[in-house]
């Protein structure tokens, strides 16, 4: 099938760019608005764009509303610091709770159960129990022209780790199992290869689906449930 996007409204190009785009990481933003209200919010449109300085970029959309900018990126935009904390699977739920819309007064950290610690190089804080957490600075900021769709660049100014990660240099992510997004659901990333591998494992791994590890049917898809939005967000 060819699907011509000339002819796709926003949301259903959004269907398929996030089930074309998988595995996405998560950037589990936390950021602080200028009177101190604590803010979380999952960010799947994320990646590095440069190694000297190291500088990451987010995506980022209007709330569910398609007219408002969401608490994060005006914090972010109103302070110009922001943190991108690594979830993992234990971390899950509250990742996700985090994508709800909640009033910008609320502190989002007591309203899913997670504890911040404090940042070392910039003021809004971290996720506490995150292995991984880089500290960033606004760089740039990219504005679509209707002035609701953003793309922000970080410099990361400070990498916090774990100390029983940081090995020789690396980080050892084999210890770490990190989730990321499928289209509206999550994925746990739990093995590793190096290719090229028997043709045994290639042909059982091609002839199965995807195992999942909630009680959902096999061809289940979130992005079909009442409460998906077309924003990221998680509606009641």
């Amino acid at each position: 099938m060819n699907i011509e996007s000339a002819g796709l409204d926003a949301k259903a190009a959004y269907k398929l760019l996030i089930g074309s785009i998988i595995p996405r990481p998560i950037a589990w933003l936390s950021t602080e608005s200028t009177s101190g209200v604590g803010n979380l919010a999952p960010v799947s449109f994320f990646t590095c764009v440069g190694r000297k300085p190291p500088k990451i970029s987010l995506s980022i959309q209007p709330k569910s509303d398609g007219a408002t900018l969401k608490d994060s990126f005006v914090n972010l935009r109103d302070t110009g610091e922001f943190v991108t904390n690594m979830a993992t699977l234990p971390q899950a739920f509250a990742l996700h709770r985090s994508a709800a819309e909640f009033e910008p007064d609320v502190d989002e950290f007591d309203a899913v159960g997670v504890e911040k610690v404090a940042s070392a190089l910039v003021k809004p804080p971290r996720i506490k129990d995150a292995p991984v957490a880089l500290e960033c600075k606004v760089d740039k900021i990219f504005a679509a022209p209707d002035g609701l769709h953003h793309v922000v660049w970080g410099e990361v100014v400070s990498f916090h780790v774990r100390d029983d990660l940081y090995v020789n240099g690396r980080i050892d992510f084999g210890a770490i199992a990190p989730i990321g997004r499928l289209a509206a659901e999550y994925t746990v990333v739990d093995n590793a290869f190096v290719p090229p591998l028997d043709d045994a494992v290639l042909t059982e791994r091609a002839a199965r689906r995807m195992r999942r590890l909630d009680d959902q049917g096999a061809e289940y898809s979130a992005v079909d449930s009442a409460n998906w939005s077309a924003s990221g967000s998680v509606q009641a």
